[in-house]
Formats: C-alpha cells, sequence, structure tokens
C-alpha cells in the first residue's frame, strides 16, 4: 500500500467523493452531507437518515462549530451512543486477525511474493475500519493484552494522553511487528481527516528482513447529519527497508453513485522501481495478484490468484463486530491473570456492550475525570508518567504529516507473562471481578 507522499496530494483525491455533495439544508448552509451512493439526493433528507436524534443533532452541532477547522483529537467529549464496544488498543490488536500472511511471507522464497503477502496483511485492517462506530479512546496507562491467536503475543498501552498515543508489540514465531499509534485529524463540520502519523514495522524472522509502512488517510463523512460512512482514499506504501522492493497501491476515492468505493490497485515494484506484481481487489472484501512484464501487464501463461479474503461476519450486528472482534472482548479468551488496566475492564466499554448507554455514559465521565484526578496529582508529586511495557526512545520519525516520538517494547512484558503462565502459587482471580485500575498513584477515588 503506498502511502502518502504528500498530504496535498491525499487531499485532491477526495474530489470526487465531494462532487456528491449537498448543501441545501435550511439553517445548516454550507454543510456537506454526502450520500455515498447517489449524486443528487436532497441534503434534508439523506441528513435525517443518520442514529442522531435531531435535537441531539442540532444541539451537537451548535457545539461543534467553533472546532471546524481544527484538529479534534482530544478536544471534544462525544456521547456514546456513537462508540462501539472497544478501546481503540482493541483495535491496534484486531490488526492481527489475518497475521497468518505476515507466517506465510516469512516462509516465502520469492521476495516479491513476499511483499505480496505482507501488503496484504496490511489492508486487511481496512475491513474493519469501515466499522463506522468510534473506539473508546484509551486511558492513559491502559494496556490490551492478547495471547490466543495464532501463537501471537500482543501488547498495547496508552503511553502518552497529550498528545494520544499509543505504543503496540506483537511476536510469533515468523514475526516481530512494532506499532507507535498517534494520528492528526481535521474537523470540517460534517466530516472528519485523519492522517496517521504513527509508524508501524515488521520484522520477519527467517532473513531479518524489515518492512515499513507507511498508511492511507481516511475520511468520515456525515459525522453529524446523514449516514455515516468512511472512505480511505489515497496512496499505501510499504517498502523493504532492507532490499529497497516496495509495494505502492491506490485506494480508489468513492465517486458518484459509489463507483470506485473500496477498490485498491496497484504493483509489487523492485528496488529498480521495476514492476513485478499487479495487485488488485476491494479492502473490504479481498486482495489478488498476478505476475506482470516491465510494462505492468499481466504475464501470458499466468493467472489471477486470490491472496487474501474477509471472513465472513455477524448478520445484523448490533455494532457491525466482526467474529474477532467479539473474541477480543471476551473474557472467556483472556490470558491468566489479565493485567487489570487492561481495555476488556473498562466499565463504560463493559456497560455499552450490555446496551445500558446510560450506565456506559457515567462510567466513561467517571475515568475521565479520574484520569484528569491522577494529572493533578502527577503535577503536585512533580512527576512524570511512565509507560510499563515502553520505553520513549530519541528517535524522532519524520512522516508525511507530521514528526512523530518512537517508543520501543522494553520486553519486560514477556517475562511478566511467562511468570504468570508458569506459576502454580498466584491464587486464580475471576477477571469479571477484576476492577479496572491503569492508574500510577493510588485509589483515586479517594483523592
Amino acid at each position: 500500500m503506498a502511502f502518502f507522499s504528500s498530504i496535498a496530494s491525499s487531499l485532491s483525491n477526495f474530489g470526487s467523493a465531494m462532487h456528491q455533495s449537498v448543501n441545501g439544508l435550511m439553517g445548516y448552509e454550507g454543510l456537506e452531507v454526502i450520500n455515498p451512493e447517489g449524486g443528487t439526493e436532497d441534503a434534508e433528507e439523506e441528513a435525517q437518515r443518520g442514529r442522531w436524534k435531531q435535537e441531539d443533532r442540532d444541539s451537537y452541532w451548535k457545539m461543534m462549530q467553533k472546532y471546524i477547522g481544527s484538529d479534534v483529537t482530544s478536544l471534544v467529549s462525544l456521547p456514546v451512543f456513537i462508540f462501539e464496544p472497544m478501546s481503540m488498543l482493541q483495535k491496534m490488536a484486531e490488526l492481527m486477525e489475518y497475521s497468518q500472511l505476515l507466517d506465510l511471507a516469512d516462509e516465502c522464497e520469492d521476495p516479491y511474493l513476499r511483499m505480496v503477502y505482507a501488503s496484504s496483511f496490511f489492508i486487511s485492517i481496512y475491513y474493519a475500519c469501515q466499522r463506522t462506530l468510534k473506539p473508546f479512546n484509551p486511558i492513559l496507562g491502559e494496556t490490551y493484552e492478547m495471547v490466543n491467536h495464532g501463537g501471537i503475543t500482543f501488547i498495547a498501552e496508552q503511553v502518552s494522553h497529550h498528545p494520544p498515543i499509543s505504543a503496540g508489540h506483537a511476536e510469533n514465531d515468523h514475526f516481530v511487528y512494532d506499532i507507535t499509534s498517534k494520528v492528526k485529524t481535521k474537523f470540517l463540520g460534517n466530516s472528519l481527516e485523519i492522517y496517521p502519523l504513527g509508524r508501524s514495522r515488521v520484522t520477519l524472522k527467517r532473513d531479518g528482513v524489515v518492512l515499513d509502512l507507511v498508511p492511507c488517510p481516511s475520511k468520515v463523512n456525515n459525522l453529524i447529519f446523514g449516514r455515516t460512512w468512511i472512505d480511505v482514499p489515497g496512496e499505501m506504501t510499504l517498502t523493504n527497508l532492507s532490499t529497497g522492493d516496495k509495494v505502492l497501491l491506490y485506494f480508489q476515492p468513492c465517486g458518484w453513485f459509489g463507483a470506485g468505493r473500496f477498490e485498491v490497485d496497484g504493483y509489487v515494484y523492485n528496488a529498480a522501481e521495476e514492476p513485478k506484481i499487479l495487485l488488485t481487489g476491494k479492502w473490504n472484501e479481498s486482495m489478488s495478484y498476478h505476475p506482470c512484464d516491465a510494462e505492468g501487464e499481466p504475464l501470458p501463461g499466468t493467472e489471477l490468484k486470490e491472496v487474501w479474503r474477509a471472513a465472513e461476519a455477524p448478520e445484523n450486528d448490533r455494532f457491525q463486530s466482526t467474529y474477532f472482534a467479539h473474541k477480543l472482548n471476551s473474557l472467556d479468551t483472556a490470558p491468566k491473570k489479565l493485567l487489570a488496566s487492561d481495555s476488556r475492564l473498562r466499565p463504560d466499554r463493559y456497560a455499552l456492550e450490555k446496551g445500558d448507554l446510560s450506565k456506559s455514559g457515567s462510567e466513561k465521565s467517571s475515568l475521565e475525570e479520574k484520569q484528569r484526578a491522577e494529572k493533578r496529582l502527577r503535577e503536585t508529586k512533580g512527576q512524570q508518567f511512565t509507560p510499563r511495557w515502553f520505553d520513549r526512545s530519541t528517535e524522532i520519525a519524520p512522516t508525511p504529516w507530521g514528526d512523530l516520538e518512537i517508543y520501543q517494547f522494553n520486553g519486560t512484558y514477556d517475562q511478566h507473562r511467562a511468570a504468570m503462565d508458569s506459576s502454580d502459587s498466584i491464587e486464580e482471580v475471576d477477571i469479571a471481578s477484576t476492577e479496572f485500575n491503569p492508574w500510577q498513584y493510588g485509589d483515586l477515588a479517594t483523592e
């Protein structure tokens, strides 16, 4: 996936969908309501199809107007009815659903087919990203563990609150995956542009190959008025830092009546920038590849082969979740002696999963207040938050949308998990009764 070389190219690619916008909503002149399935639908009619009640929609619009043009990453507290019962750390873990593609990349002898497998792995996460409900922002110190999928050990931690930064590490017998995740946003009234400042790297263990990803920006349309939908227009790049081979993929912007929506096309190139393999498909469905000649045309005698297909999803799921997303939430699949800071234990997330929006909203407010209380306590003591499983490095990595401070996995989680898994002396704890506790400075309820 060839990720943007510049922010200008990403913004220009939004044009096709923007031609569908209609601005005739009385009292909301200039507001864009975009129907991805058509181009002439009346703005008022489309706006009424959204999930907001009119009174909530109108009051929220009045509050949000002052933020137009701003980065709203951590400025606004949102109502829980637009959330899904997952933390952003769990969304990071959701990338691992199709990790077998990285196993295949590690085993592959062909250097170009290796890039096909690896890039398809990174495309596969976008299937989950089409869900229009928002995950919860992690609390500082929050974690998420996964130890029961494809031999993978995965740990993620919220390492910074201002700005919000998450770090993640996954490993099995074939690969090591490291990510520092940070986003930059631009609020446009009824839409939100999202620019990924993060860095994702995969090391394939057999040959020590290091792959570096620059992902696409995305755009959330019809945030308040109309049916919310997500577009991923632009380029994505996956580079083999060891050989110079790379994958450049173009994500087609949504056009009139949905034309081109979800479509992805591109090539695997060698270090001399000669095309070797054509990649094509839809990011919400499947990807296929075809060996090609120096002009990018399919080689005679070869055929298009599918490399990845999205798994079947539950029908009419309340949160549009996949089976794997449900697995990530389940306490039944949690590791032994789950960390009390784990996202599964968040009371607001759990209440939403059970359908209690009122309790979810109050618990969310309570957690946010505890987070503010911990910050005040740290400042009073003249201390700084220290991540537990990741260390901030001295490296500052450039991205197309700004510089990024890199956090590195420090290895202590492996020691912790090995001790938990091997100890018979530790009394078993009922996970369901464990209180969510990411705080480093005592019981904040008493502060």
